[in-house]
């Protein structure tokens, strides 16, 4: 199917939550084990996409942002049915013309294996890794 048919909402109340967590929490590396309490917390904090076809949710994504200065860009996946036919790639333009992010100053990502999928929306490394720091706990959920 094509992209031009993936209808896309930022209205957490068509958002399929128990799709979204099982897939974050059961197969994604960054979010393996996440508890349903810490993801409820996330998903209410930020601006949440969802990507739908024929009214099922196949994709989602979400940004961690005060609508002013900054947001960060996380949770992005398509189901693996699903994938190879444009439909990140239209969830990525629909975001990034949204009028709530457009007089954004930064938006960070995080990714290991899809800088092809951002690079077209103007995202490329940083010019100056020096200055940023982090505080990663990657065991945090199995604490949890």
């Amino acid at each position: 199917m094509p992209a031009s048919e993936l209808m896309i909402s930022s209205s957490n109340s068509d958002l399929d939550l128990e799709m979204v967590y099982a897939f974050l929490s059961q197969e994604t590396d960054w979010a393996k084990g996440m508890p349903r309490e810490t993801f409820e917390r996330a998903v209410a904090g930020s601006l949440c996409f969802g990507g739908y076809l024929d009214g099922k949710q196949i994709a989602f994504a979400r940004l961690v942002t005060d609508k002013a200065t900054v947001a960060y860009l996380c949770d992005v996946f398509v189901l693996p049915e699903y994938r190879g036919n444009g439909h990140a790639s239209g969830l990525m333009k629909h975001i990034f013309a949204s009028p709530s992010l457009a007089g954004l100053r930064r938006i960070m990502l995080v990714t290991t294996d899809a800088h092809h999928l951002y690079a077209p929306h103007g995202f490329k490394s940083l010019t100056n890794p020096e200055r940023y720091m982090e505080l990663h706990r990657p065991d945090v959920y199995k604490r949890a």
